[in-house]
């Protein structure tokens, strides 16, 4: 009985999508947040009063309209990859589209610090405020470029500039968007809803 054929049988390879260097950049940052999460959730092991209070102040509406307004933004990202994996023209509509609806985020955060300062809250009320400012501070940054880095994306798709066969760029950039989406929806209960 011949079995060479089932030893050589060729499987399709999958590939992790974008670029490796974007892969690289999505751990380190990735890293970068796991040790500010860690490094918040051991101050408010040791002052478990004031995170409360200061958990208090903040607005859980306003985050889970964040959340929403980052798992919808991602959603459009993932259906312009996929329309541009399948030729279709309805990619740029999807990409522009994930645009305003992560700009909610920034005009939500921007409300959020400026309703806190309003009540005498900054950096340097107490460690809950702290943390709070630096790691959604840090997160808002990371918003921030990554709607810049959809604005490139929709001008390089309007384009032309991505096919089915040369996506890596705009995948790199979904990777990205997606790694932003995965901080907050950690950060968020960190922040707002756990005790």
């Amino acid at each position: 009985m011949d079995t060479s054929n089932t030893s050589s049988a060729t499987y399709p390879t999958r590939k992790l999508p974008g670029d490796l260097a974007m892969w690289i950049f999505i751990i380190a940052e990735l890293s970068v947040f796991a040790l500010l999460f860690l490094l918040f959730s051991y101050l408010r092991s040791s002052d478990s009063v004031t995170f409360l209070a200061g958990q208090q102040t903040l607005h859980p509406l306003a985050g889970l309209i964040n959340t929403l307004a980052l798992l919808t933004s991602s959603a459009c990202v993932a259906q312009a990859v996929n329309a541009v994996r399948q030729n279709k023209s309805a990619a740029f509509g999807w990409l522009l589209l994930s645009i305003p609806v992560g700009c909610i985020y920034i005009v939500v955060k921007l409300w959020e610090y400026q309703q806190l300062v309003r009540q005498g809250f900054d950096l340097d009320t107490n460690h809950f405020y702290t943390g709070y400012f630096l790691l959604t501070g840090f997160h808002l940054l990371h918003v921030v470029l990554g709607i810049v880095i959809l604005g490139f994306m929709s001008v390089r798709l309007w384009r032309g500039c991505y096919l089915p066969s040369q996506i890596s760029g705009l995948e790199s950039g979904a990777c990205y968007w997606h790694m932003v989406d995965l901080v907050w929806v950690i950060l968020f209960p960190l922040i707002y809803v756990i005790h």
